[in-house]
């Protein structure tokens, strides 16, 4: 059986308990699914096995070891996709706020995946199955585009692209606040939030390189519409970086001023993925599509006017 192999060293000073650290580690696992590794001696501390209540310090080095998941079902359903370019190798599709990607534990239906296996047949099958095609992700409550692989090969080359930063990935948002400069650049690593398990958050501690580039559209009296170019992709990336420059996402419900910032009673953070280009992993072809904003985002632009 594949296990995945995971290493983190604790930072110090600490004073946690093992199991609730390994809560806040990347992976999003949950409480009762660390507690059953760590009984199975699947979670190590400085190469030794330890009881869940154990009190770290600070300084030792943590290992686990995460089994391969078990094949579960996912059906295909007929849900409406809206499909903006297709060929043998590749689809592209504009997510509608609301879905989410792919299924994960308590969630196996209504995801852009199940939507997929209806639609076609062909996907590729390098990220498991249950993410057949998904080379990238939005998060749920984000709209805009995605590109899905058709074949393990077109996988592979798109993969590439995104690990070599070659990928044009633009969103448009509306952020809390009137943003000064014309254009910058946010270069804030991003990691799981050290308290909070379900956040991201800027952090030196267990965390990647995180680069955002925006721009001004257009300043409003109190929201700033801002066109970002990712050029790493982080979870959350757009949302943690806005957030710690002190101009959150409008409408966002995990970052910034929660219901507060929400005046606009939107089902969540007004941001959307506009523009994808890659290189067509057959053709060698310089691919470019856009995806007008949804109704509900226009029509708060039109209020602000």
């Amino acid at each position: 059986m594949n296990e995945e192999r995971l290493e983190y060293l604790v930072p110090d000073p600490m004073n946690q308990r093992l199991d609730g650290y390994c809560c806040i580690l990347p992976g999003d696992y949950s409480r009762e699914y660390i507690k059953r590794l760590i009984k199975d001696g699947a979670v190590l501390v400085n190469g030794e096995v330890k009881k869940a209540s154990y009190h770290l310090k600070g300084g030792e080095r943590i290992s686990l070891k995460i089994p391969e998941p078990k094949e579960c079902k996912i059906l295909a359903e007929n849900i409406p996709l809206d499909i903006v370019y297709e060929d043998e190798d590749v689809l592209v599709v504009n997510k509608p706020q609301g879905m989410v990607v792919h299924p994960a534990p308590g969630n196996r239906s209504g995801t852009l995946v199940n939507g997929l296996m209806h639609y076609t047949a062909s996907l590729s099958t390098i990220n498991g199955i249950m993410r057949p095609g998904i080379i990238h992700r939005i998060d749920k409550d984000t709209s805009g585009l995605l590109m899905v692989a058709k074949n393990d090969h077109a996988h592979q080359s798109l993969s590439q692209q995104l690990k070599d930063h070659t990928i044009l990935r633009q969103y448009y948002g509306l952020v809390k606040g009137v943003v000064k400069s014309n254009r910058g650049k946010v270069d804030m690593p991003i990691g799981r939030h050290p308290k909070d398990r379900i956040k991201m958050a800027v952090t030196p501690q267990n965390s990647k390189e995180a680069v955002t580039h925006f721009e001004v559209i257009k300043r409003y009296a109190q929201y700033t519409l801002v066109c970002f170019r990712l050029e790493t992709g982080r979870t959350h990336q757009i949302r943690v970086h806005m957030e710690n420059i002190g101009h959150p996402i409008a409408g966002d419900p995990l970052y910034g001023l929660g219901d507060k910032n929400n005046l606009f009673r939107t089902q969540g953070q007004c941001l959307h993925a506009q523009t994808l280009g890659f290189v067509h992993p057959r053709t060698g072809e310089n691919l470019i599509f856009e995806a007008p904003l949804p109704e509900a985002f226009q029509k708060i632009l039109d209020s602000l006017k």
